[in-house]
């Protein structure tokens, strides 16, 4: 199941990705044909997060509803509303405004690790627990989006990751029930100012500005992705190929992070984690290759999508 926010007539709704690509309206098909009582959980990704097994029934039950219908069904069921194409909506963050910072885990591929090394004439060391920093909400957009070049930067970089997203509040979580804890997954693709990274010397500010957040296009559940570590990432630049890399590669993967993460700091539902991205950054390039305005940026992570974004002058 692909869970998507989406705009339409200037409101924001949570939709399943339903056949042929077409999006469910939970909430509509809810209200007029499965009549779920009190589900409020329909309201928002952030809702539907924390509503726990009772949405995800609710939305398998939309699902077979509507993959039941004949194509003349589906013809009366997006005539309502409940059904729609993607062209006549706008798809935007899976959850457009993080109730907390999104956790960003760093040099967590050890390529990655070496090309940085190498990029820097440093010594090549890698880290000995995971490393965190975060992403405020306000640098979060969606699918399609448009990435703000700031003029504090000439050296706007990218960087694709498959994020988490937490299904259960819980502290504490030990790495052999750390899956219990994950509602599903997303791509990220993590925007960069290397020279304000590197200036204040740590990466907050840096990765931290407006629009340098991309995530989307919506959120695959857990129970449609077999094995998180086993799956391809890649970035492309203008159609260009800059980053392939696998889940695998991790150096702590994501049971060791969750557990890592939540000793003595609560998780909750709606937090994302994003973990980490392989080699193939443009500041590790010979000779170093950074974005501009009008470059189309597409970040892959199999199993769940491409989410796509374009740079713009600010």
């Amino acid at each position: 199941m692909r869970f998507v926010t989406f705009t339409r007539k200037n409101e924001q709704r949570l939709g399943l990705m339903g056949p042929q690509d077409q999006i469910i309206d939970l909430a509509e098909i809810n209200r007029r044909f499965l009549k779920n009582a009190n589900a409020s959980y329909l309201a928002s990704m952030q809702a539907f997060i924390e509503g726990g097994s009772k949405a995800i029934q609710v939305a398998r039950q939309a699902d077979k509803f509507v993959a039941a219908k004949n194509i003349a069904d589906q013809k009366k069921l997006a005539a309502v509303g409940a059904l729609l194409r993607p062209n006549q909506c706008k798809i935007i963050a899976p959850i457009p405004a993080p109730k907390k910072n999104v956790v960003m885990l760093g040099i967590n591929y050890r390529e990655h690790v070496d090309e940085g090394a190498r990029a820097r004439s440093l010594d090549i060391k890698y880290p000995d627990y995971p490393v965190f920093f975060t992403k405020p909400s306000t640098s979060v957009i969606g699918q399609f989006g448009k990435v703000i070049h700031h003029k504090v930067t000439e050296k706007l970089d990218w960087e694709v990751e498959l994020a988490v997203v937490i299904g259960r509040r819980g502290r504490d979580i030990p790495k052999e029930k750390a899956y219990d804890y994950v509602f599903g997954y997303t791509v990220c693709l993590d925007m960069t100012a290397r020279e304000l990274q590197r200036q204040h010397g740590q990466w907050f500010k840096g990765k931290s500005l407006d629009t340098f957040c991309p995530m989307g296009p919506w959120i695959v559940h857990k129970s449609a992705l077999k094995d998180p570590q086993q799956v391809q990432l890649i970035c492309r630049v203008n159609g260009e190929v800059m980053q392939d890399g696998n889940t695998r590669d991790m150096i702590f993967d994501i049971a060791t992070t969750i557990e890592s993460l939540s000793q003595g700091l609560t998780l909750e539902p709606g937090d994302m984690i994003s973990t980490g991205t392989p080699s193939g950054v443009g500041f590790a390039r010979v000779p170093p290759v950074y974005l501009k305005p009008g470059d189309r940026v597409e970040g892959e992570v199999e199993g769940i999508g491409v989410l796509q974004v374009e740079i713009v002058a600010p």
